[in-house]
């Protein structure tokens, strides 16, 4: 199979236990995620398959929304709640209205300082395993963008809140909440998170693994169903269809000229990235116009 799925992963498992598990689904050896959802979290997870396995970074790139509950008076190692307790206070005095202006402060370009339960490398050691081995080192802040977040619920008897976020690749949502609680001069672990969006794939389109088994196992004509094509991701680019006798020229990933075309969706700058399909209307590469020529970007 050739395609992107967009799958359900359930609290639980790690991003590559869904990849392994899908291995075995489908019987096929070329699948890869598109980045690491936490294995307590749930949510959107699309997994790339066969050819469309060279679009994973490109994936990993894009924006992703979240629905985060946090629990306020508490601080964990973790920044979760799945970690442990290294700080409690009392929330006696917060208000919604606190919660939401604190918040707010947050959106747009912020600074986030990476937690040390984390997967980025330092010296070629992944932080979470320095951090279990009881070490702390200094991290660098990074530039992270929250394009919209909103507090959709709180209720303060619990001291929990919940929110919706839009965000840029990067981006820590525990270490949001933790820094929320901060700034609110109290404290905040997340207690769960459901990402909802990566890109185009939302999470009410979503698949779990045993929905997934079940198709293959009761209607394995319809699988093609579940897989969206890799072209899909490229909506807002223009399309172009190669002649039948430039075939081979196109499969090789050799420049194209513009009468080797024929047929193009609409005129194409200098710069622009087009979408390419053989005679048959097969996608087969983004190409990219460069001095009145066509050159190679990325061949599927």
């Amino acid at each position: 199979m050739d395609g992107i799925i967009n799958i359900y992963k359930e609290p639980g498992f790690t991003s590559h236990d869904v990849v392994a598990k899908l291995r075995g689904i489908l019987h096929q050896k070329k699948i890869g995620h598109t980045g690491t959802l936490d294995p307590g979290a749930s949510g959107v997870l699309p997994v790339c398959c066969g050819k469309a396995t060279k679009v994973c970074g490109l994936l990993t790139d894009k924006d992703k929304s979240y629905h985060a509950t946090c629990q306020l008076g508490i601080e964990t190692d973790t920044q979760d709640m799945s970690g442990s307790i290294i700080r409690q206070c009392s929330i006696t005095g917060i208000t919604q209205q606190d919660i939401i202006k604190c918040a707010s402060q947050f959106k747009g370009r912020i600074m986030q300082v990476p937690p040390m339960y984390s997967a980025l490398k330092v010296n070629g050691k992944k932080l979470y395993e320095l951090a279990r081995e009881g070490q702390v080192v200094d991290r660098k802040p990074r530039e992270v963008i929250i394009h919209s977040l909103e507090v959709t619920d709180t209720d303060l008897s619990q001291g929990r809140f919940s929110m919706d976020i839009t965000c840029s690749k990067g981006t820590y949502i525990r270490t949001l909440c933790h820094d929320i609680g901060i700034r609110l001069g109290n404290a905040a672990a997340m207690e769960k998170l459901v990402r909802t969006r990566v890109s185009v794939f939302r999470i009410e389109d979503a698949i779990t693994l045993s929905e997934l088994q079940q198709a293959v196992e009761n209607q394995p004509e319809r699988l093609e169903d579940y897989f969206m094509p890799v072209d899909m991701l490229f909506n807002g680019c223009k399309k172009a269809w190669i002649k039948p006798g430039f075939a081979k020229t196109l499969a090789n990933g050799n420049k194209l000229s513009g009468s080797m075309f024929d047929s193009m969706e609409a005129e194409v700058q200098e710069g622009e990235n087009i979408l390419v399909y053989d005679e048959n209307g097969m996608f087969k590469a983004i190409y990219k116009k460069e001095e009145k020529e066509y050159k190679v970007n990325k061949m599927f």
